[in-house]
């Protein structure tokens, strides 16, 4: 009869157990599909996050002025801009799919874990603030190491990229092994200070699992004596472990964003430092532009010197060069006239005096305006990679094939493109380095040319040039321009001796001005350097 009873309770049980189970089913299935959902939504916001946060910092720094570049230091920024970021990346990503979830879970296990047993619960009141603490003082101990790590990535971005940069002077002079103990020595830096961080973060999952476990001796201890006293039933204890397992749970996944966020806020401190950084030159409210002559350039009474420098580089310059005009600076080394060119462009603001192009002072223009109506070429030949068309339409975006090939035939650039086997499709490797110096040099001239400005500015741009080449392209040059005005630093007399005005420098002040001949009978500096260069015969 017993048998029969049972067999009765069973069948009126199996509805329910298949309707709470397809209920179960279904909850999971659903779950599956939120987790997945969840982590594609998280992935998308972090990576847009990221991008995002690129594309600032990455427009903030392309408005620095040479000042701001020379504060942050250029391995500083690449860290800032990719490693900094990721890190950053990474908690967005964690946080979306951990931190938001964890609070619900853990205040849905107190809400059910309460409903089972009040008293059982207080247990969950002692642990949760233990747990606090132990984050704390670990997050305390490993934010300042975090923060001395990004700096030991940079010292080790920067030995790897004055390696990488510097391949060929390090084998000539036979400093390879020298290179991979300094190399050697940077990564040591960074990987001892990270084993100091790993060692404190690695503590917290023990910390996390000794306290759960102990919790769960705790509950199974007085849950033992409840059910003993018959307050309690041995499934609302192993209910109400589970819920405690589900909060525990819960806060082991906030620790795992715990322990990256001292890292991440390091980075997010030094991604800031950049942002919130002010830059010196800026664009005036009410910008002018040169309407007329703009070729023509003035320094008023110009003083500069850089940041943290005791005195002057240049100290009470003027002069002024007129549309047509070739102007050539020479001096010593040191005497300042790469910076007079790199004033021009408004790289760095003068201290006091003017600059003005075409009558109108250089800061009350807009940047791009006013390089607009430069073409430059450097000291140092830049080309990025890709093509020598890509190369030259940087000075002219829309520059068809018939200027890029004038630009080259004045540069005597075209003789060599032709001779390549791809013309102007030829590949550029990173820096030019399948080119020879004068070939860049060349290049980096065609490409000022290209833009046809109402200003050349040449800092020693010529110095890889063979005497016969330079003075083709200086003859080309002369011809070329009507209504701009050049500007050349040299340090061949060979190249400045033609000029309309050369403007001897020594020690960042004008000790000379005029033409050659002028110069040499007035001008000791100048005298001293041309005497140093050519013969007696070409001096008289």
């Amino acid at each position: 009869m017993a048998d029969i009873v049972d067999i009765g309770i069973a069948n009126a049980d199996t509805p329910y157990i298949l309707r709470v189970g397809a209920l179960m089913l279904l909850m999971a299935g659903l779950a599956t599909i939120f987790a997945i959902v969840s982590s594609f939504l998280s992935a998308r916001t972090a990576s847009g996050f990221g991008r995002d946060l690129r594309k600032k910092l990455f427009t903030k720094v392309t408005g620095f002025s040479l000042e701001e570049f020379d504060k942050f230091g250029t391995p500083s920024l690449i860290t800032r801009s990719t490693n900094d970021i990721n890190q950053m990346q990474q908690v967005v990503t964690m946080s979306l799919r951990m931190m938001l979830r964890a609070p619900f879970m853990a205040i849905g296990g107190i809400i059910m874990a309460v409903s089972k047993d009040k008293k059982l619960s207080i247990i969950i009141v002692f642990i949760m603030p233990i747990i606090a603490l132990a984050m704390f003082i670990i997050g305390k101990k490993g934010m300042p190491l975090f923060k001395i790590m990004q700096e030991r990535i940079d010292n080790l971005n920067q030995v790897l990229r004055e390696k990488l940069s510097g391949i060929r002077v390090i084998r000539a002079f036979n400093r390879v092994e020298y290179e991979k103990k300094r190399f050697d020595a940077a990564s040591r830096e960074l990987s001892d200070n990270a084993i100091r961080v790993s060692r404190i973060m690695a503590a917290a999952m023990p910390i996390m699992m000794l306290l759960l476990n102990f919790t769960t001796i705790a509950i199974i201890w007085f849950g033992g004596a409840r059910i003993d006293s018959g307050n309690m039933q041995v499934g609302d204890l192993m209910a109400f472990i589970q819920y405690v397992m589900q909060i525990m749970f819960s806060l082991i996944m906030f620790s795992m964003i715990f322990i990256m966020l001292p890292r991440a806020s390091a980075s997010a401190a030094r991604i800031n430092e950049v942002l919130d950084s002010t830059t010196a030159i800026k664009d005036p409210k009410e910008p002018k532009n040169v309407k007329t002559n703009a070729g023509s350039v003035e320094f008023k009474d110009v003083t500069f010197s850089y940041p943290g420098a005791e005195e002057p580089v240049l100290s009470n310059i003027s002069f002024k060069t007129e549309p047509g005009d070739v102007t050539a600076i020479i001096g010593g080394t040191g005497s300042g006239k790469s910076t007079i060119i790199n004033l021009v462009p408004r790289f760095y603001d003068i201290d006091s005096g003017s600059i003005l192009l075409g009558g109108v002072d250089i800061r009350q223009m807009r940047q791009s305006d006013l390089r607009s109506k430069i073409g430059f070429v450097s000291q140092r030949a830049v080309l990025f990679s890709g093509t020598i068309r890509d190369n030259l339409q940087v000075g002219k975006e829309d520059a068809t094939d018939d200027e890029i090939m004038h630009a080259l035939k004045i540069a005597q650039a075209s003789d060599f493109v032709l001779r390549m086997e791809d013309g102007l499709d030829s590949i550029v490797a990173q820096g030019g380095t399948n080119l020879s110096g004068g070939q860049k040099q060349r290049l980096s001239i065609a490409r000022a040319l290209i833009r046809r400005p109402d200003l050349y500015i040449f800092d020693d741009s010529f110095s890889a040039l063979d005497f016969k080449t330079d003075a083709r392209l200086r003859l080309a040059l002369k011809e070329e321009i009507e209504d701009s005005s050049i500007l050349i630093i040299a340090q061949r007399i060979s190249t400045v001796m033609d000029a309309d005005r050369i403007i001897v420098l020594n020690r960042g002040r004008v000790v000379g001005m005029g033409r050659h001949r002028q110069l040499l009978e007035t001008c000791d500096v100048y005298r001293e350097i041309a005497s140093s260069q050519l013969s007696e015969e070409e001096l008289a």
